[in-house]
């Protein structure tokens, strides 16, 4: 007779694995947090500079910025939830879409002497602005796929030169501005992506080189290959114009604006430049100035604040990501808002030039701040996904 050998009875609950945890736990509050401070003291901002702006209707640019911030919010929560480790996948769709929207924008009517928007029944599309998170999925995916041959020339050449062919379409249409934050997104995703530095440095030099050559060189024998006021607008921050007609003349006024404003501010109502119409472009590029001006040192500092906030939760991002691709985008998206936020408050400050590059959620538009927050739901999908991986492991990230 054979005898069965006892069994140890077990707990089903203790065999079973740890509970998944919910989405929405994950996420980062304080980089939500000031995503949504960016986007009030916006609100705030347009509702005592843009008053007067459209006749009959007071709250026309508010009510507009706030309809764009709820859909960005809206694409932030999506994008928040699934695994952006699965756009590598269609790197070179994303890619594809970047050069043919550029191309066909071309096509389209001119706004302002400009080519740069798709005109839609409710709002216009740039595409130039959604090109800047393409390019960072998509160079950050083609970094990855070469990960073990980025020490090679051929590969930071090869990288490179994709960020340049958007760039140097987007430049003519024309958006400097936005050629630049390109550049800037190719040169970030190299770096972070351990490039060697002599061939960083290499790319430096040839960057400097190309500049005296567009704006000493090629102009004295007679070949300009910058419109007239591009070069004013490039060169013209070193001594401003108090003349109107020239493109300096806005960098006069935004001091002007900000000198006034003091410790807190002028305020809405009273004789202003904001109020008055001298500062040209207050609702976007100007923006800050309109701050500076109203609200004084407290404001800025308050909007900077803000934006130090949603830098430094994106640095603590991009070191706990689960893998390098992670690790890419959020460094690409660090790089197009830092880059964003010195250069348009420096040309307000008069220590950059005029370039056109918009506030990150504090400059009016439509496509700026819908990029902008799918950049936001990107980083929050980041944060989630290696939460879960360290959960997963046993492991609590602090």
């Amino acid at each position: 007779m054979s005898v069965t050998p006892l069994r140890t009875i077990e707990d089903p609950a203790a065999t079973q694995a740890p509970a998944r945890p919910r989405v929405l736990v994950l996420f980062d509050p304080l980089l939500l947090l000031a995503a949504l401070g960016l986007v009030a003291c916006s609100l705030i901002t347009l509702k005592g500079a843009t008053r007067t702006l459209k006749h009959g209707s007071p709250l026309y640019y508010v009510e507009r910025q706030a309809v764009y911030a709820a859909m960005g919010l809206a694409l932030a929560f999506v994008l928040a939830r699934i695994d952006y480790s699965r756009l590598r996948e269609y790197r070179f769709g994303l890619y594809g879409l970047i050069v043919v929207s550029n191309v066909l924008v071309f096509g389209t009517p001119a706004v302002l002497g400009a080519h740069r928007w798709f005109p839609l029944p409710f709002f216009e599309v740039q595409p130039s602005e959604f090109g800047k998170l393409l390019l960072i999925l998509a160079l950050g995916a083609f970094a990855v796929e070469r990960a073990r041959r980025l020490h090679e020339r051929r590969t930071t050449a090869r990288i490179m030169l994709l960020a340049l062919i958007p760039a140097m379409i987007v430049i003519p249409q024309p958006d400097l501005g936005t050629g630049l934050v390109y550049v800037c997104i190719g040169f970030t995703v190299l770096f972070v992506a351990g490039t060697s530095w002599k061939q960083l440095m290499a790319l430096v030099a040839l960057f400097a080189v190309a500049v005296l050559m567009v704006l000493v060189v090629a102009p004295a024998t007679g070949h300009h290959v910058l419109k007239p006021y591009q070069m004013q607008r490039l060169t013209g921050f070193l001594n401003p114009s108090h003349d109107p007609r020239n493109q300096t003349y806005n960098i006069t006024q935004s001091l002007t604006a900000i000198g006034s404003g003091g410790k807190t501010g002028r305020g809405v109502q009273g004789a202003s430049q904001t109020a008055l119409g001298y500062l040209p472009e207050d609702q976007t590029d100007f923006i800050f100035a309109v701050v500076g001006e109203t609200y004084g040192f407290a404001g800025a500092a308050l909007v900077l604040s803000l934006y130090a906030l949603l830098i430094w939760r994106a640095l603590r991002i991009i070191t706990m990501s689960k893998n390098l691709y992670g690790t890419l985008i959020a460094g690409g998206i660090l790089a197009m808002l830092m880059f964003q936020v010195f250069v348009n408050v420096g040309m307000t400050i008069g220590i950059m030039p005029i370039t056109g590059v918009p506030l990150p959620l504090m400059s009016y538009g439509g496509s700026s701040v819908l990029v902008t927050f799918m950049c936001i739901g990107l980083l929050q999908s980041i944060h989630i996904q290696a939460r879960l991986t360290a959960a997963g492991k046993g492991r609590t990230l602090i």
